[in-house]
């Protein structure tokens, strides 16, 4: 069944995967003659409640620390029975006294759900944690709490990526993680396609998931990895960011080299249309935007069929990495009320590559003709784009490879017609030119009640919006390695220095062929 097993680590990944759980559970269909688009046995798995029902829970494992999961228990209606709970006997025959930390009460969302009514409105005040907008039943076996770390701590702040590899590996000394929380998902899949990982990687949770991997790697070898990885706005005190700064820089080297793919998404992005309603203070906010792009361009791996076509993982990674050592992609997407497509008719659309490239003059001017067809996207969730969104650099960019998904009647791109033969694709990689693969649905992105209205795309209340997703291997993305190169040069109290800028001069290396023109990397970033 090609399932994917979901691992969420730290609390701004768990805001991002509850629009994503939520998004999921919309799609399901109750009645007989009707059959989902989704084929929800990729993320969900079936089981038994307490009561002897049939469930059907995703696949994922949850962690975050002390107090991070808000009113959400372990244990949900569809686990427990109506008993009272017994207290343990012990060596002691006294008396017991319990001391049980104070709970965190659901707010009238949570209440409504839970007795089948209507749910009021959400707010970013209203959501404190991302359970409070969750609409998704979860096995007990997905909630996994950190104790050695609280949430927002000041004391012990889960802030350096020293302390979360620290934390991981003593946590797997002790009870062996993979056997504890991961092999019951991946056991029970029928055919495992892969793993996606979506973690923090500015903060604790970087070293934490790269020791995570490395074990992923010695235990499931070739298996699909995929890394979503989040990183925070740049605000904050100076001492702040270069933590932030180091942490990341230290995770796209670690972890990027064990994943299948590793992308990079920030929390602000440097481009935003005048549609985009967002509160930069809100996760809530922040993660929906995200949610959007990453539910979206991973569609097609969950999609029963797209023109007799059916996507995986595998199949995105063929034409992202085009020189088997371009694992770091840019993720990118445009949002639209789907009514306002039919009226855009073909003006949107970019001029076809093809035609261009028949009157080139050189190779060069191939490429350049083939990158400059690609359609830009509105927001750009490649972190430290504040520094490469100009025309100059856009123009001078080069694509080796784009995976898009079109949602919704959008008019036809460059490139449209015939770039879905595989000889076609590999005849453009060894002339140096972009592969580019589109999946289409009518499927579009739904507006759910527990989602911010962050897109003012219509004069009316949506309940769905159009969404064009891509996500890219570009040479932009020496750039991000080369901000990184400079920031450890100038980080002080990093031993392992050397080391660290080695292995970023190879990373870089795989996407700066065939480009001219880029900034010197003693440039100043800021």
């Amino acid at each position: 069944m090609h399932e994917i097993v979901t691992l969420q680590l730290g609390q701004r990944s768990n805001y991002l995967a509850t629009h994503f759980w939520n998004t999921q559970e919309s799609y399901f269909t109750y009645s007989e003659n009707e059959e989902s688009p989704i084929d929800h046995d990729i993320h969900f798995r079936p089981g038994l409640g307490a009561d002897g029902s049939e469930t059907y829970t995703p696949r994922t494992i949850i962690y975050d620390l002390k107090g991070g999961f808000g009113s959400l228990r372990k244990i949900n209606a569809l686990y427990e029975l109506n008993s009272a709970p017994q207290t343990p006997k012990g060596v002691w025959d006294g008396d017991v006294v319990v001391q049980a930390q104070k709970t965190i009460g659901q707010n009238e969302y949570q209440r409504s759900l839970d007795i089948g009514l209507e749910p009021p409105p959400l707010s970013s005040e209203i959501v404190r944690y991302w359970s409070d907008f969750n609409r998704v039943f979860y096995h007990p076996r997905s909630i996994v709490q950190l104790n050695e770390y609280e949430l927002h701590s000041s004391l012990m702040p889960f802030e350096k990526w020293d302390a979360g590899e620290e934390l991981f590996v003593n946590l797997d000394k002790e009870q062996d993680l993979l056997d504890r929380d991961l092999r019951p998902f991946a056991e029970e899949a029928d055919q495992l396609q892969g793993l996606q990982i979506i973690t923090g990687t500015d903060d604790a949770w970087g070293g934490f998931a790269a020791r995570y991997i490395d074990r992923l790697r010695d235990e499931y070898g070739k298996k699909n990895i995929w890394v979503w990885a989040l990183e925070d706005t740049e605000k904050g005190p100076r001492e702040t960011r270069g933590l932030k700064r180091i942490n990341a820089a230290r995770s796209i080297q670690d972890v990027s080299s064990q994943a299948s793919m590793y992308i990079p998404i920030t929390a602000e992005p440097a481009n935003k249309p005048s549609y985009l309603n967002i509160e930069s203070h809100s996760p809530w906010h922040i993660s929906a935007l995200q949610a959007t792009a990453l539910e979206s361009i991973t569609l097609s791996s969950r999609l029963r069929a797209l023109d007799g076509k059916r996507g995986t993982f595998q199949k995105l990674e063929d034409v992202l990495n085009a020189n088997g050592s371009q694992r770091i992609a840019k993720l990118e997407l445009s949002v639209t009320a789907p009514t306002s497509l039919h009226f855009q008719g073909s003006s949107m659309a970019s001029e076809d590559a093809r035609v261009k490239q028949d009157f080139a003059d050189t190779r060069e001017d191939a490429v350049h003709s083939a990158n400059v067809c690609l359609t830009t996207l509105d927001i750009d969730l490649f972190p430290g784009n504040q520094q490469n969104h100009n025309k100059r650099v856009r123009e001078t960019r080069q694509t080796f490879g784009r995976a898009e998904v079109l949602r919704g009647n959008w008019p036809p791109q460059a490139l449209e017609q015939g770039e879905d033969d595989y000889n076609a694709r590999i005849r453009r990689r060894l002339a140096g030119l972009p592969t580019v693969d589109r999946y289409r649905t009518s499927l579009l992105f739904p507006l759910l009640d527990s989602f911010p209205h962050i897109y003012n795309v219509s004069l009316g209340e949506l309940s769905s919006v159009a969404v064009h997703a891509s996500v890219s291997t570009t040479s932009e993305i020496s750039e991000r390695i080369k901000f990184f190169e400079d920031v450890v040069r100038n980080y002080r109290g990093f031993d392992e220095r050397e080391v660290l800028l080695n292995s970023l001069g190879e990373i870089r290396e795989a996407y700066e062929e065939g480009t001219e023109g880029w900034k010197s990397s003693d440039e100043e970033y800021d």
